[in-house]
């Protein structure tokens, strides 16, 4: 073999192992298909890289995936769709920043409450289109509860009379 020949055959090895090291160390697409991989997405999004992640709670509704979370002890959730490879991939995360306690209105006609450990609400009063609507809490623990909106034909919703009580009934705060 002459010296030509083997730079060819030397340029076209590096070459192949350069392609190799770049298909299997390549940046790869995070999906949210189980606890420890949701974790990774989130972790992965520019704002929310250094903070600390507790997954509350998974629910599935047919090809949307909706999860509840505390970024750094902060009410938040993460929406996810199922892909044609039945892979999640996350279009929606919003967190509410040194709040004990948020509403959140996934891309399905329900409420999604999330509160952490300091959270002192124990219940909740709105009305939603004319229709008073009430929901418990668990005070002082991390939770995920879910209120179902009231049925409209133009899924458009106004929301009015939020009050907010205590463990003992104590009204804390009421917004018209």
């Amino acid at each position: 073999m002459n010296k030509r020949n083997l730079g060819f055959t030397t340029i076209a090895i590096l070459l192949f192992v350069v392609i190799l090291m770049f298909y299997f160390n390549g940046t790869k697409q995070l999906y949210g298909n189980d606890k420890e991989s949701i974790v990774k997405v989130i972790n992965s999004i520019e704002g929310y890289g250094n903070k600390s992640i507790e997954i509350l709670e998974i629910k599935d509704f047919n090809d949307l995936r909706v999860v509840a979370f505390l970024s750094n002890n902060s009410p938040g959730y993460i929406q996810f769709n199922k892909n044609k490879d039945s892979n999640y991939k996350w279009n929606h995360i919003e967190v509410m920043d040194n709040e004990t306690f948020s509403s959140f209105i996934p891309d399905l006609p329900m409420f999604m409450f999330v509160t952490n450990n300091e959270n002192e609400i124990a219940k909740m009063q709105v009305t939603i289109n004319g229709e008073k609507l009430e929901q418990e809490f668990t005070p002082n623990e991390a939770t995920v509860n879910w209120m179902d909106l009231p049925q409209t034909d133009k899924n458009e919703y106004t929301f009015q009379n939020y009050k907010y009580y205590d463990k003992d009934g104590n009204l804390i705060e009421e917004n018209e």
